[in-house]
């Protein structure tokens, strides 16, 4: 993928955390990041992740989660006495069991140009089935079918899985449900049938065996998947050292970013890799357009790495992901180039254009 380049439309955030209200009283926004991104009627619409957390108390760690009241998924706030040993401000483990310290949800953007948005007050989709009791993160919007199909990572105490919702207005939303059981995220829909099948990539997590990697699924139905394969996966090792490790920005990590994008080569497609320090980077692959279980070419150095401040210091430092970018339609005055949105630092968002050279 040497014939591309990703450039930063700007070198500042073109949204931040600050930029976003809590949706719930006496919370704070920690993080406002990793959007979707489409084109809808004359707009560009953004699904931020926003990571909300109760404010802070002394002497208290303070979880909000869902948890059932009467029978019904409700939010609730868990108090726990701090511990007295260092922890991860963002993932602990209390009495036995593991709990997120913030509570993520989606949140809708609006923006005429692409780079100036107006960000609703209050959630887009919220946290309201148990299998989401720990949030619902990174959203990928695909049109397909005449709607828009949004997959998401949906949290809970048994590992991250995924979402389906449908909308065809961004007003009214129907939640499909579970689509893959956990551990699974990194969900992107083809936007057009192949073969005639729905087709996805998604990303199995591993344990002991293997490494994490990409992979495809395809259904009649696009709620049901199967014929599962592996597509790729990160070649790079544990060695820190860049000379004996050439692909290590890749060896940590790697996942599927936004929707394929059909061009006349084939199925390109946005992916994300991270080193063995947990630092993220972005890449291109190229999938045949009629079976995209075969693999053209990939990038052997990444397109975008943190390298500005506020891609390197935040909420998760060192971190540029995306899961949005949008083709300028034929008749606009930026006809068919390619933005990538991406969340950086899980602080903000940042705006780069996808150049082919």
């Amino acid at each position: 993928m040497k014939n591309y380049q990703l450039r930063r439309l700007s070198d500042q955030p073109i949204l931040k955390t600050s930029d976003v209200t809590p949706s719930i009283a006496n919370f704070d926004v920690l993080g406002a990041f990793n959007p979707a991104a489409c084109l809808f009627n004359d707009e560009i619409l953004l699904l931020l992740r926003v990571a909300e957390a109760p404010k802070a108390e002394a002497g208290f760690i303070v979880i909000p989660l869902i948890e059932e009241q009467d029978g019904v998924p409700s939010l609730v706030i868990r108090r726990f006495p701090e511990p007295t040993e260092p922890y991860d401000p963002r993932v602990i483990s209390l009495d036995g069991k593991v709990y997120l310290t913030s509570l993520s949800h989606l949140r809708l953007a609006r923006s005429k140009d692409g780079i100036h948005f107006e960000i609703d007050d209050k959630p887009f989709l919220f946290p309201a089935r148990m299998d989401e009791s720990f949030g619902i993160e990174d959203a990928r919007i695909t049109f397909l079918d005449g709607k828009y199909w949004i997959t998401y990572t949906a949290v809970s105490e048994h590992g991250p899985g995924v979402g389906l919702a449908v909308t065809t207005d961004f007003v009214n939303v129907e939640r499909v449900g579970m689509i893959l059981p956990p551990p699974n995220k990194d969900v992107a829909l083809f936007p057009k049938k192949i073969n005639g099948k729905y087709m996805l990539l998604h990303r199995p997590m591993v344990s002991e065996i293997g490494k994490p990697s990409i992979w495809l699924a395809e259904s009649e139905d696009g709620v049901h998947w199967g014929n599962h394969r592996f597509l790729f996966g990160g070649r790079g090792h544990a060695s820190q050292d860049p000379l004996a490790n050439p692909f290590g920005w890749e060896g940590g990590k790697i996942g599927a970013g936004p929707e394929p994008i059909l061009t006349d080569e084939g199925w390109l497609v946005c992916y994300h890799g991270a080193n063995p320090l947990h630092s993220y980077s972005l890449a291109l692959a190229l999938l045949d357009k009629d079976d995209p279980a075969h693999v053209l070419d990939r990038s052997s150095l990444p397109l975008l790495s943190p390298e500005l401040f506020w891609e390197r210091e935040g909420f998760f430092p060192n971190v540029v992901f995306s899961n949005g970018w949008i083709q300028w339609p034929a008749d606009s005055d930026k006809a068919g180039q390619i933005w990538v949105y991406y969340g950086a630092a899980d602080s903000g968002v940042g705006l780069a254009e996808l150049v082919r050279l």
